[in-house]
């Protein structure tokens, strides 16, 4: 799970298991991708979401 970390500027701490989720999601999105200008297309309209620990 995902940690903020409050102070002059927010800090995201991600776990592991985050981090190959992300990877995991932009794996899927980019399989169709046919160059980088396509990939930077398709993550513009991609959102990705990581679970915060409460």
């Amino acid at each position: 799970m995902a940690r903020i970390i409050e102070g002059e500027r927010r800090i995201i701490k991600m776990s592991v298991d985050d981090i190959l989720n992300i990877v995991r999601e932009y794996q899927v999105i980019c399989q169709k991708s046919c160059c980088y200008e396509h990939t930077r297309e398709l993550l513009a309209k991609a959102d990705f979401y990581v679970p915060e620990d409460v």
